[in-house]
Protein backbone atom coordinates (compact mmCIF):
# COMPACT_ATOMS: atom_id res chain seq x y z
CA UNK A 1 0.00 0.00 0.00
CA UNK A 2 0.96 3.44 -1.00
CA UNK A 3 -0.46 7.00 -0.41
CA UNK A 4 -0.95 7.53 -4.03
CA UNK A 5 -3.02 3.75 -3.62
CA UNK A 6 -4.53 5.24 -1.03
CA UNK A 7 -6.30 8.00 -3.81
CA UNK A 8 -6.82 5.39 -6.70
CA UNK A 9 -8.88 3.49 -3.76
CA UNK A 10 -10.92 7.16 -2.64
CA UNK A 11 -11.55 7.56 -6.66
CA UNK A 12 -12.93 4.09 -6.99
CA UNK A 13 -15.43 4.37 -3.97
CA UNK A 14 -16.08 8.02 -5.79
CA UNK A 15 -16.83 6.61 -8.76
CA UNK A 16 -19.14 3.49 -7.83
CA UNK A 17 -21.18 6.13 -6.12
CA UNK A 18 -20.74 8.13 -8.77
CA UNK A 19 -20.16 11.18 -6.70
CA UNK A 20 -19.47 14.82 -8.72
CA UNK A 21 -15.92 14.79 -8.02
CA UNK A 22 -13.51 14.10 -11.21
CA UNK A 23 -10.03 13.08 -10.27
CA UNK A 24 -8.62 16.14 -10.83
CA UNK A 25 -10.81 17.62 -8.16
CA UNK A 26 -9.60 14.90 -5.88
CA UNK A 27 -5.89 15.88 -6.78
CA UNK A 28 -6.38 19.63 -6.55
CA UNK A 29 -8.08 19.20 -3.07
CA UNK A 30 -4.63 17.25 -2.00
CA UNK A 31 -2.96 20.05 -3.52
CA UNK A 32 -4.73 22.61 -1.39
CA UNK A 33 -4.83 20.90 1.66
CA UNK A 34 -8.07 20.14 2.46
CA UNK A 35 -7.58 16.26 1.74
CA UNK A 36 -4.69 14.62 4.13
CA UNK A 37 -1.85 13.67 1.82
CA UNK A 38 1.26 15.39 2.87
CA UNK A 39 2.67 14.22 6.55
CA UNK A 40 -1.34 12.78 6.40
CA UNK A 41 -0.32 10.66 9.91
CA UNK A 42 -0.50 13.93 12.12
CA UNK A 43 -4.00 13.77 11.88
CA UNK A 44 -3.98 10.48 13.55
CA UNK A 45 -5.11 10.43 17.06
CA UNK A 46 -2.84 9.82 19.85
CA UNK A 47 -3.10 6.34 20.92
CA UNK A 48 -2.47 4.92 17.28
CA UNK A 49 1.36 4.54 16.97
CA UNK A 50 3.58 3.79 13.67
CA UNK A 51 6.05 1.28 13.63
CA UNK A 52 8.68 -0.71 11.15
CA UNK A 53 7.36 -0.67 8.05
CA UNK A 54 4.19 1.24 8.15
CA UNK A 55 6.30 4.19 8.44
CA UNK A 56 7.54 3.99 4.63
CA UNK A 57 4.12 4.68 3.48
CA UNK A 58 3.15 7.94 5.29
CA UNK A 59 6.95 9.30 4.42
CA UNK A 60 5.71 11.30 1.06
CA UNK A 61 8.12 12.94 -0.98
CA UNK A 62 6.14 14.10 -3.65
CA UNK A 63 2.92 15.11 -4.92
CA UNK A 64 0.25 12.53 -6.51
CA UNK A 65 0.79 12.59 -10.65
CA UNK A 66 -2.92 12.59 -11.90
CA UNK A 67 -1.31 9.38 -14.71
CA UNK A 68 0.08 7.42 -11.75
CA UNK A 69 -3.26 7.73 -9.78
CA UNK A 70 -5.46 7.02 -12.74
CA UNK A 71 -3.20 3.80 -13.97
CA UNK A 72 -3.50 2.62 -10.20
CA UNK A 73 -6.95 3.03 -10.01
CA UNK A 74 -7.21 0.82 -12.74
CA UNK A 75 -5.01 -2.25 -11.28
CA UNK A 76 -6.74 -1.81 -7.85
CA UNK A 77 -9.92 -2.54 -9.52
CA UNK A 78 -8.79 -5.23 -11.24
CA UNK A 79 -6.80 -6.67 -8.25
CA UNK A 80 -10.11 -6.84 -6.19
CA UNK A 81 -11.72 -8.26 -9.34
CA UNK A 82 -14.37 -5.97 -9.07
CA UNK A 83 -18.32 -5.83 -10.83
CA UNK A 84 -18.94 -3.68 -13.84
CA UNK A 85 -19.14 -0.30 -12.16
CA UNK A 86 -22.98 1.69 -12.12
CA UNK A 87 -23.57 3.16 -15.58
CA UNK A 88 -22.52 6.56 -16.34
CA UNK A 89 -25.84 8.07 -18.32
CA UNK A 90 -26.39 11.40 -19.61
CA UNK A 91 -27.55 12.57 -16.03
CA UNK A 92 -24.38 11.50 -14.36
CA UNK A 93 -21.84 14.34 -13.60
CA UNK A 94 -18.99 12.63 -15.23
CA UNK A 95 -20.88 12.55 -18.67
CA UNK A 96 -19.12 14.80 -21.51
CA UNK A 97 -22.18 16.65 -21.88
CA UNK A 98 -22.33 17.56 -18.51
CA UNK A 99 -18.68 18.30 -17.53
CA UNK A 100 -18.34 20.34 -20.93
CA UNK A 101 -20.94 22.98 -19.17
CA UNK A 102 -18.53 23.40 -15.79
CA UNK A 103 -15.63 23.44 -17.62
CA UNK A 104 -17.18 25.84 -19.99
CA UNK A 105 -18.27 28.31 -17.35
CA UNK A 106 -14.81 28.37 -15.93
CA UNK A 107 -12.95 28.93 -18.64
CA UNK A 108 -15.94 32.07 -19.25
CA UNK A 109 -16.74 30.48 -22.75
CA UNK A 110 -20.05 31.12 -24.41
CA UNK A 111 -22.95 29.02 -23.32
CA UNK A 112 -23.55 28.67 -26.91
CA UNK A 113 -20.26 26.70 -27.29
CA UNK A 114 -22.18 23.71 -25.54
CA UNK A 115 -24.22 22.78 -28.38
CA UNK A 116 -21.21 21.72 -30.47
CA UNK A 117 -19.59 20.00 -27.70
CA UNK A 118 -22.19 17.78 -28.04
CA UNK A 119 -22.43 17.88 -31.53
CA UNK A 120 -18.96 16.63 -31.57
CA UNK A 121 -19.82 13.87 -28.45
CA UNK A 122 -22.57 12.60 -30.70
CA UNK A 123 -20.27 12.51 -33.67
CA UNK A 124 -17.59 10.52 -32.01
CA UNK A 125 -19.40 8.33 -29.53
CA UNK A 126 -18.03 9.04 -26.51
CA UNK A 127 -21.06 10.00 -24.34
CA UNK A 128 -22.17 6.08 -25.02
CA UNK A 129 -22.45 4.17 -21.61
CA UNK A 130 -20.69 1.23 -22.50
CA UNK A 131 -17.76 3.91 -23.50
CA UNK A 132 -17.93 5.66 -20.09
CA UNK A 133 -18.82 3.07 -17.58
CA UNK A 134 -15.87 1.69 -15.67
CA UNK A 135 -15.62 -2.65 -16.14
CA UNK A 136 -12.55 -4.31 -14.97
CA UNK A 137 -13.47 -7.10 -16.47
CA UNK A 138 -13.05 -5.83 -19.45
CA UNK A 139 -9.36 -5.15 -20.38
CA UNK A 140 -10.14 -4.21 -23.64
CA UNK A 141 -12.69 -1.11 -22.60
CA UNK A 142 -10.55 2.44 -23.06
CA UNK A 143 -9.34 3.73 -19.79
CA UNK A 144 -11.57 7.38 -19.98
CA UNK A 145 -9.73 10.20 -18.36
CA UNK A 146 -13.72 11.78 -17.60
CA UNK A 147 -12.17 15.38 -17.21
CA UNK A 148 -8.93 15.55 -19.66
CA UNK A 149 -12.20 14.48 -22.22
CA UNK A 150 -14.46 17.31 -21.69
CA UNK A 151 -11.47 19.93 -21.37
CA UNK A 152 -9.91 18.09 -24.48
CA UNK A 153 -13.38 18.14 -26.58
CA UNK A 154 -13.69 22.31 -25.77
CA UNK A 155 -10.24 22.46 -27.39
CA UNK A 156 -11.54 20.73 -30.48
CA UNK A 157 -14.64 22.65 -30.60
CA UNK A 158 -12.42 25.96 -30.35
CA UNK A 159 -10.23 24.67 -33.34
CA UNK A 160 -13.45 24.16 -35.28
CA UNK A 161 -15.12 27.52 -34.68
CA UNK A 162 -12.24 29.80 -34.55
CA UNK A 163 -9.31 27.46 -36.34
CA UNK A 164 -6.54 28.98 -33.40
CA UNK A 165 -3.52 29.27 -35.99
CA UNK A 166 -2.93 32.66 -34.77
CA UNK A 167 -4.42 34.16 -37.37
CA UNK A 168 -8.10 33.67 -37.83
CA UNK A 169 -9.46 33.79 -34.54
CA UNK A 170 -7.77 38.00 -34.08
CA UNK A 171 -9.32 38.47 -37.44
CA UNK A 172 -12.52 37.76 -36.39
CA UNK A 173 -11.95 39.37 -33.04
CA UNK A 174 -11.50 43.01 -34.74
CA UNK A 175 -14.64 42.45 -36.20
CA UNK A 176 -16.39 41.16 -33.44
CA UNK A 177 -14.91 44.40 -31.34
CA UNK A 178 -16.07 46.82 -34.16
CA UNK A 179 -19.70 45.32 -34.34
CA UNK A 180 -19.74 45.60 -30.48
CA UNK A 181 -18.86 49.11 -30.59
CA UNK A 182 -21.60 50.12 -32.62
CA UNK A 183 -24.32 47.74 -31.39
CA UNK A 184 -23.58 48.25 -27.54
CA UNK A 185 -27.54 47.83 -27.25
CA UNK A 186 -27.21 44.75 -28.50
CA UNK A 187 -25.91 41.13 -27.17
CA UNK A 188 -22.69 40.70 -27.62
CA UNK A 189 -20.44 39.11 -30.03
CA UNK A 190 -17.76 36.86 -28.64
CA UNK A 191 -14.33 38.34 -29.02
CA UNK A 192 -11.58 35.81 -29.17
CA UNK A 193 -8.95 38.65 -28.04
CA UNK A 194 -10.95 40.54 -25.64
CA UNK A 195 -11.22 37.09 -23.71
CA UNK A 196 -7.67 35.90 -24.09
CA UNK A 197 -6.43 39.29 -22.71
CA UNK A 198 -8.98 38.98 -19.39
CA UNK A 199 -8.49 35.25 -19.14
CA UNK A 200 -4.50 35.50 -19.14
CA UNK A 201 -4.57 38.52 -16.65
CA UNK A 202 -6.64 36.23 -14.40
CA UNK A 203 -4.65 33.17 -15.32
CA UNK A 204 -1.02 34.90 -14.55
CA UNK A 205 -2.37 35.78 -11.15
CA UNK A 206 -3.76 32.41 -10.11
CA UNK A 207 -1.05 30.73 -11.23
CA UNK A 208 1.51 33.43 -9.41
CA UNK A 209 -0.47 32.44 -5.82
CA UNK A 210 -0.47 29.16 -6.40
CA UNK A 211 3.65 28.97 -6.75
CA UNK A 212 4.08 30.90 -3.47
CA UNK A 213 1.65 28.70 -2.24
CA UNK A 214 3.74 25.29 -3.17
CA UNK A 215 7.11 27.48 -2.14
CA UNK A 216 5.81 27.84 1.46
CA UNK A 217 4.91 24.36 1.85
CA UNK A 218 7.03 22.36 4.40
CA UNK A 219 7.89 18.93 3.67
CA UNK A 220 9.34 18.25 7.20
CA UNK A 221 5.96 18.06 9.82
CA UNK A 222 6.01 19.40 13.71
CA UNK A 223 5.59 15.60 14.54
CA UNK A 224 8.59 14.14 13.31
CA UNK A 225 8.62 10.77 12.43
CA UNK A 226 11.31 7.78 13.51
CA UNK A 227 12.08 4.10 13.17
CA UNK A 228 13.72 3.23 16.14
CA UNK A 229 14.17 5.31 19.47
CA UNK A 230 17.99 5.66 19.32
CA UNK A 231 16.51 7.68 15.87
CA UNK A 232 14.21 9.61 18.39
CA UNK A 233 16.81 12.07 19.92
CA UNK A 234 18.78 12.92 16.39
CA UNK A 235 15.72 14.21 14.71
CA UNK A 236 14.02 15.93 17.17
CA UNK A 237 17.24 17.51 17.78
CA UNK A 238 17.32 18.52 13.73
CA UNK A 239 13.99 19.35 14.12
CA UNK A 240 14.35 21.99 16.60
CA UNK A 241 17.09 23.53 14.43
CA UNK A 242 14.99 23.57 11.41
CA UNK A 243 12.17 25.81 13.75
CA UNK A 244 14.95 28.07 14.75
CA UNK A 245 16.54 29.09 11.64
CA UNK A 246 12.91 29.27 10.49
CA UNK A 247 12.12 31.68 13.05
CA UNK A 248 15.74 33.81 12.58
CA UNK A 249 15.13 34.17 8.30
CA UNK A 250 11.38 35.27 9.49
CA UNK A 251 12.17 37.51 11.60
CA UNK A 252 15.02 38.90 8.72
CA UNK A 253 12.43 38.79 5.69
CA UNK A 254 9.43 40.14 7.52
CA UNK A 255 6.26 38.08 8.68
CA UNK A 256 4.59 36.52 5.81
CA UNK A 257 0.59 37.06 5.67
CA UNK A 258 -0.28 33.52 4.66
CA UNK A 259 -3.68 33.86 2.76
CA UNK A 260 -6.78 32.15 4.93
CA UNK A 261 -7.48 28.41 3.10
CA UNK A 262 -10.77 28.50 1.53
CA UNK A 263 -13.32 26.30 1.11
CA UNK A 264 -12.77 23.27 -1.45
CA UNK A 265 -15.02 23.81 -4.35
CA UNK A 266 -15.07 22.40 -8.09
CA UNK A 267 -14.81 25.99 -9.00
CA UNK A 268 -11.36 27.58 -9.10
CA UNK A 269 -12.13 30.66 -11.12
CA UNK A 270 -15.29 32.72 -11.11
CA UNK A 271 -16.96 34.84 -13.49
CA UNK A 272 -20.70 35.14 -12.19
CA UNK A 273 -23.01 37.85 -14.13
CA UNK A 274 -22.13 39.95 -10.72
CA UNK A 275 -18.36 39.58 -10.34
CA UNK A 276 -17.30 43.32 -11.05
CA UNK A 277 -13.84 41.57 -11.33
CA UNK A 278 -13.73 40.22 -15.09
CA UNK A 279 -16.19 40.64 -17.58
CA UNK A 280 -18.47 37.38 -17.84
CA UNK A 281 -18.44 35.66 -21.63
CA UNK A 282 -21.15 33.47 -21.06
CA UNK A 283 -23.98 35.01 -22.62
CA UNK A 284 -22.40 35.94 -25.74
CA UNK A 285 -23.19 34.90 -28.67
CA UNK A 286 -21.08 33.53 -32.31
CA UNK A 287 -22.43 35.55 -34.60
CA UNK A 288 -20.03 35.90 -37.75
CA UNK A 289 -18.59 32.28 -37.01
CA UNK A 290 -21.96 30.52 -37.43
CA UNK A 291 -23.44 30.45 -41.06
CA UNK A 292 -27.05 28.98 -41.59
CA UNK A 293 -26.98 26.23 -44.02
CA UNK A 294 -29.74 23.72 -45.32
CA UNK A 295 -31.83 24.58 -42.17
CA UNK A 296 -28.92 23.65 -39.74
CA UNK A 297 -25.93 26.10 -38.20
CA UNK A 298 -22.17 25.21 -39.42
CA UNK A 299 -19.48 26.90 -39.45
CA UNK A 300 -17.97 29.86 -41.53
CA UNK A 301 -14.89 28.71 -41.05
CA UNK A 302 -13.99 25.64 -44.16
CA UNK A 303 -10.45 24.70 -42.94
CA UNK A 304 -9.32 22.63 -40.04
CA UNK A 305 -5.72 21.50 -38.93
CA UNK A 306 -4.56 18.48 -37.36
CA UNK A 307 -2.33 18.46 -34.19
CA UNK A 308 -0.51 14.81 -35.74
CA UNK A 309 -1.45 13.36 -39.08
CA UNK A 310 -0.43 9.90 -37.92
CA UNK A 311 -1.16 8.70 -33.96
CA UNK A 312 2.01 6.80 -32.18
CA UNK A 313 2.43 3.41 -31.14
CA UNK A 314 1.89 3.39 -27.19
CA UNK A 315 3.25 0.24 -26.42
CA UNK A 316 5.94 0.83 -28.30
CA UNK A 317 6.32 4.67 -27.54
CA UNK A 318 4.82 5.32 -24.50
CA UNK A 319 2.32 7.60 -25.84
CA UNK A 320 0.35 8.39 -28.82
CA UNK A 321 1.50 11.76 -29.40
CA UNK A 322 4.68 14.19 -28.88
CA UNK A 323 3.99 17.52 -27.72
CA UNK A 324 6.11 20.58 -28.23
CA UNK A 325 4.91 24.07 -27.92
CA UNK A 326 7.27 25.67 -30.57
CA UNK A 327 5.42 23.45 -33.04
CA UNK A 328 1.97 24.65 -32.13
CA UNK A 329 0.07 28.51 -32.54
CA UNK A 330 0.03 30.82 -29.52
CA UNK A 331 -3.46 30.66 -29.58
CA UNK A 332 -3.66 26.91 -28.79
CA UNK A 333 -0.73 26.44 -26.43
CA UNK A 334 -2.62 29.42 -24.39
CA UNK A 335 -6.23 27.37 -24.47
CA UNK A 336 -4.10 24.34 -23.83
CA UNK A 337 -2.55 26.07 -20.71
CA UNK A 338 -5.65 27.22 -19.58
CA UNK A 339 -7.18 23.75 -19.11
CA UNK A 340 -3.44 22.31 -17.54
CA UNK A 341 -4.07 25.15 -15.26
CA UNK A 342 -7.77 24.05 -14.05
CA UNK A 343 -6.94 20.23 -13.80
CA UNK A 344 -3.32 20.56 -12.44
CA UNK A 345 -2.80 17.69 -15.55
CA UNK A 346 0.67 18.35 -18.04
CA UNK A 347 -0.20 20.28 -21.24
CA UNK A 348 1.02 16.90 -23.35
CA UNK A 349 -1.92 15.14 -21.51
CA UNK A 350 -5.13 17.01 -22.41
CA UNK A 351 -3.03 17.30 -26.06
CA UNK A 352 -2.80 13.62 -26.73
CA UNK A 353 -6.94 13.19 -26.03
CA UNK A 354 -7.04 16.18 -28.44
CA UNK A 355 -5.05 14.27 -31.14
CA UNK A 356 -7.25 10.97 -30.00
CA UNK A 357 -10.81 12.80 -30.18
CA UNK A 358 -9.57 14.44 -34.03
CA UNK A 359 -9.00 11.31 -35.51
CA UNK A 360 -12.26 9.98 -34.27
CA UNK A 361 -13.88 12.84 -35.80
CA UNK A 362 -11.83 12.79 -39.41
CA UNK A 363 -11.60 9.38 -39.85
CA UNK A 364 -12.96 8.95 -42.69
CA UNK A 365 -10.80 11.80 -44.62
CA UNK A 366 -7.87 10.25 -42.84
CA UNK A 367 -8.46 7.02 -44.21
CA UNK A 368 -8.30 8.45 -47.93
CA UNK A 369 -4.83 10.03 -47.62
Amino acid sequence: MSMPMTLSLCYLALLWLREPVTLSDLLRFVLDGHIPYLNAFQCFPEEMKLYGVDLKIFRVESWPVYEDVHKKMYELAAFLDLPCFPAITNSCFLHPNILCIKYLMEANLPDELHNWTCRVVKKINVGETDFLTLDPVNKSTRKVKYDVLAAALIIVVLKLLFLLDDQYEWLHASFARKRNQKNKEECPWFDFKKWYTIIKKSLDVEQKKLDEERARCLWKCEKPLFYSAKEKYIVLKRRQTVVNLQRQFGSLSGSMQVSEKQKPSSFQLNWAEENTDGICFHGHILEGILQEKDNSLTTTNTKYWLCTVKLCNEKICGHLTHYKESDFPQSYQFVLNLFSFLLRVPASLIHEEVCLIEHKLFKTKLRRR
